[in-house]
């Protein structure tokens, strides 16, 4: 079983806001494996599929820890199976890196997770969202995407998208040699 994770905040206030890019891809690519995130489950929205549990934690980013380490341990899901998918405020806009262990980087939602987990040893989906010098970190995140930058994020969605059936079907090594280049 793999656990395929989008991080966010619940609500539609952050509905297509730049912290909610892991919301973003992992409902374009549960609307692609036709899976709808409709069930509860441990403090969770899931949708499942030959063996893939795709979920969003139903709290807020930074209380993610609990309800993803609660449903790990209720379905026996193995901190290695586990893909996050989550924005990251230090690469360029757009772009996606796939990558295992390492620290947060000053995401509390993946920190939240280690945290939980009591290991930072599972994968993750980086989607850049880039920085405004102009605000306050917390205030930028919290920002909606312009309908420009919206239409920027799909395609990235869908590679994104590529990349996790990659992990499921040949595994994250094999993900990241394939999606890390250029």
């Amino acid at each position: 079983m793999f656990l395929i994770c989008g991080l966010g905040n619940k609500g539609a206030a952050y509905r297509y806001t730049r912290h909610n890019a892991g919301y973003f891809v992992l409902e374009r690519f549960s609307e692609k494996m036709g899976v709808k995130l409709s069930k509860k489950a441990a403090g969770c929205l899931v949708g499942e599929a030959d063996g893939v549990l795709l979920a969003v934690a139903d709290t807020c980013m930074n209380l993610s820890g609990g309800p993803v380490s609660a449903l790990m341990r209720k379905r026996h899901i193995l901190p290695e199976h586990l893909l996050v998918v989550h924005d990251d405020l230090d690469m360029e806009f757009s772009r996606m890196k796939l990558r295992w262990d390492g620290g947060d980087g000053g995401h509390k939602g993946v920190r939240s997770i280690a945290e939980a987990l009591h290991t930072p040893l599972f994968y993750r989906i980086k989607i850049g969202i880039g920085r405004d010098p102009t605000m306050a970190p917390e205030d930028y995140v919290l920002s909606r995407f312009r309908p420009d930058e919206v239409v920027a994020l799909v395609p990235v969605a869908e590679k994104a998208g590529d990349a996790i059936n990659v992990f499921i079907t040949e595994g994250g090594e094999r993900a990241m040699n394939a999606y890390n280049r250029g």
